[in-house]
């Protein structure tokens, strides 16, 4: 019989949220480890929610990486109370982390915050919505 005990949603979501920020600053996971004291392969575990990060060390990440702990908690699974969003604007939200976890994305929103026209901005976002509405006709 296998004995393999799976992740808690709530630490692979936690991980995930490690995951995000690390890459939006463009921090390596090996420059997080040195600064937490901890090797790579255990940032690789936290991201993966294979290992559980304890309060303490998600304070220490939350310094580091320079967001507020409840940052990690973001639209965790569960989270969902009276008072709180519904499901629309939890995958909405679901959909940006997807989009800033890819390669494309982070580096298409690093350059997007450097330039400083708004005009050229809203004209780039003129010209991607274009290239989508071309791509569905296609």
């Amino acid at each position: 019989m296998e004995n393999k005990k799976k992740p808690n949603p709530i630490d692979i979501h936690v991980g995930s949220r490690i995951r995000l920020r690390r890459t939006m600053l463009g921090m390596s996971q090996e420059k997080l480890g040195e600064n937490l004291g901890i090797t790579f392969q255990q940032i690789q575990k936290y991201e993966k929610g294979t290992n559980r990060v304890g309060a303490s060390r998600l304070q220490n990440i939350s310094s580091i990486l320079n967001v507020p702990v409840s940052f990690f908690f973001e639209d965790a699974p569960g989270e969902n109370t009276a008072g709180q969003s519904g499901m629309a604007e939890a995958s909405s939200s679901n959909y940006v982390v997807d989009f800033l976890s890819s390669s494309e994305g982070l580096q298409l929103n690093r350059a997007f915050v450097k330039i400083a026209d708004p005009k050229v901005r809203r004209k780039l976002v003129d010209l991607v919505k274009a290239l989508a509405a071309e791509a569905e006709v296609e």
